[in-house]
C-alpha cells in the first residue's frame, strides 16, 4: 500500500470520523454515524482506495 492521503486531507479525513463515531456512540445521528470509521481509518492509515481508483494523490512527493 503506497501513501496516497497527506496533510489537510488526512487531517480532515481524521476530525470527520471522530465526529461521526462521536455522535453515533450518544445517540444524536443513529447507526449510520459509525460510517465515520471509514475516513478514520483512512486517516490514519494514510491510504484511500477510493483515491487510488481515481488516481488522485493528496500527499506531497517528498513526504
Amino acid at each position: 500500500m503506497k501513501s496516497n492521503v497527506g496533510g489537510i486531507d488526512k487531517i480532515a479525513r481524521i476530525a470527520v470520523g471522530a465526529v461521526l463515531i462521536l455522535l453515533a456512540l450518544t445517540g444524536t445521528i443513529g447507526v449510520w454515524g459509525w460510517i465515520g470509521v471509514v475516513p478514520l481509518a483512512t486517516g490514519l492509515f494514510n491510504f484511500c482506495p477510493a483515491w487510488k481508483l481515481l488516481g488522485i494523490n493528496t500527499r506531497k512527493p517528498n513526504q
